[in-house]
């Protein structure tokens, strides 16, 4: 294992310890490292500034650092190492880049990721002017279905996670809705399931969940809008970070 970056390592090194931007500081962190390290900006074997050099580079706090760091050594992207001569490192056989001329994601992906922010930002806005109790006493189910699956197959925990972006749609009322939203719900699948699933990922995606049902049951509009725009903005992050290769363009 090698120390931490070497001298005149050059301004794109730089720019990955740049301050991270709220409000999707954890998920934007894993995009940063995991970007980095796939494209060999961070090379095998390199080792990490310690965590509180590292979490004042990035200007986020300690706790948002570990769960990003947690994230990326289960993604395969680092390990971590006890010891006086321990610490967190690239790993040697991180997931492959996808070269460094290749967008993050590809344009099919893309298509994907934008028609999903219409359709649950749309949904967040009636499910705020039309949910009644009772769809919003599901939603609360399935967020703590979400909760007892962490650390289960994932399989089990997306089941309940489609559940609750479907009873989104079924709490505004509208068929139409609730189609559009089983569409995307299973385009999502496709590319979620390109990636590995790291707990932390679950359990930050679904604390959001529960965060949604509160503010919809206050019938907050604004904020329950703004927390939709992250929730899929964090996926679209955790996508580029983890995907080793962009997903085939359709025919």
């Amino acid at each position: 294992m090698t120390e931490a970056a070497p001298r005149g390592r050059g301004p794109a090194v730089d720019a990955v310890f740049q301050p991270v931007q709220p409000p999707t500081t954890f998920e934007e962190t894993v995009e940063r490292l995991g970007t980095a390290i796939r494209l060999g900006l961070l090379p095998p074997g390199m080792r990490l500034p310690p965590e509180r050099e590292l979490s004042e580079k990035l200007s986020i706090s300690r706790s948002t650092l570990r769960q990003a760091l947690t994230t990326l050594v289960q993604s395969g992207h680092l390990v971590s190492l006890r010891g006086r001569s321990g610490g967190t490192f690239v790993a040697e056989d991180p997931p492959l880049s996808r070269g460094k001329g290749d967008p993050p994601l590809g344009d099919h992906a893309r298509a994907v990721l934008d028609y999903r922010v219409v359709v649950e930002t749309g949904a967040t806005v009636l499910a705020a002017e039309r949910a009644e109790d009772t769809d919003l006493d599901r939603l609360h189910r399935l967020t703590e279905d979400m909760t007892l699956t962490q650390g289960a197959s994932f399989e089990v925990y997306r089941r309940a996670d489609v559940l609750f972006h479907i009873g989104l749609a079924e709490a505004c009322h509208s068929h139409r809705l609730v189609v559009a939203m089983t569409e995307i719900q299973g385009q999502m699948s496709d590319l979620i399931h390109r990636v590995s699933h790291p707990d932390q990922v679950l359990s930050h995606s679904n604390a959001q969940h529960r965060r949604l049902v509160a503010l919809l049951r206050r019938r907050d509009t604004s904020r329950a809008v703004r927390l939709m725009r992250q929730h899929c903005e964090g996926t679209e992050h955790i996508l580029a970070a983890l995907m080793p290769e962009p997903p085939e363009r359709s025919a």
